[in-house]
């Protein structure tokens, strides 16, 4: 089992839905599941609907914020059922599993499935690389919660059986720690020179957050930012060598 892939279900509702899904994926293989702030965990419901997975719904990680849910993650995926006009680029349920799948096995993704009524908030959103838009009839586009994490867990189990081609596994990208020591960095830096007004600050953070989400910058490009930020923050004063 690939146990480094998430399945990461945020504020569940109904303890029937965190069954489902626990069986969802382990008929695909994933065993990694993170329920973040439940409404009810364990329930009875979710071990009936889990039906042969109750091993998943044991050693489920239950935690309070998508922090401790995306602790050491390089790259994260959201899914979402509605278009949204400022955000992570969207891509296809398949193009997600290729680029999961070409993350080397000794670091850590993570799939973020939001809440059964209104699914993500923007700001859960801007802590994803890239969005999920799952195709589905415009006129009744609404995916069951277990139903998408079937999808999303099927592409996954397609592109492990016929993995990508050209994966990296010498390169180690930004944690998601990391990456949020940089934008709050970027913040400081953006205030302190006027540049972002705290009072009026727009979308500038959000647009930096998905410029650099595409990007994707490994571990010394975003010591390198630091060290720039670092510098400009601090600048030292030029030496004028003497006639």
């Amino acid at each position: 089992m690939p146990r480094h892939i998430r399945i990461v279900l945020v504020e569940t509702s109904h303890p029937g839905n965190i069954g489902a899904a626990a069986r969802a994926i382990k008929t695909m293989c994933l065993d990694q599941l993170v329920l973040v702030n439940p409404a009810v965990f364990p329930h009875a419901e979710a071990s009936a609907r889990a039906s042969g997975a109750l091993d998943i719904l044991e050693q489920a990680q239950v935690v309070t914020d998508l922090d401790a849910a995306l602790t050491a993650c390089v790259l994260v995926a959201g899914t979402s059922a509605r278009h949204r006009g400022l955000g992570p680029p969207e891509i296809t349920p398949r193009v997600c599993a290729e680029r999961l799948m070409a993350v080397s096995a000794d670091q850590d993704v993570a799939v973020l499935f939001g809440r059964e009524r209104i699914g993500l908030t923007n700001e859960e959103a801007d802590r994803c690389h890239f969005l999920i838009n799952i195709p589905a009839n415009p006129d009744y586009s609404s995916l069951n919660l277990a139903a998408a994490v079937q999808v999303i867990a099927y592409e996954l189990m397609l592109a492990r059986v016929a993995p990508a081609a050209g994966r990296e596994h010498d390169v180690l990208p930004a944690t998601v720690e990391e990456m949020e020591g940089l934008y709050a960095h970027l913040e400081s830096a953006a205030s302190g020179s006027g540049f972002l007004d705290p009072a009026n600050p727009r979308h500038l953070m959000r647009r930096l957050r998905h410029l650099l989400g595409r990007a994707r910058p490994d571990q010394r490009e975003v010591n390198i930012l630091r060290g720039l930020l670092n510098a400009l923050q601090n600048p030292r004063p030029h030496k004028h060598n003497k006639d």
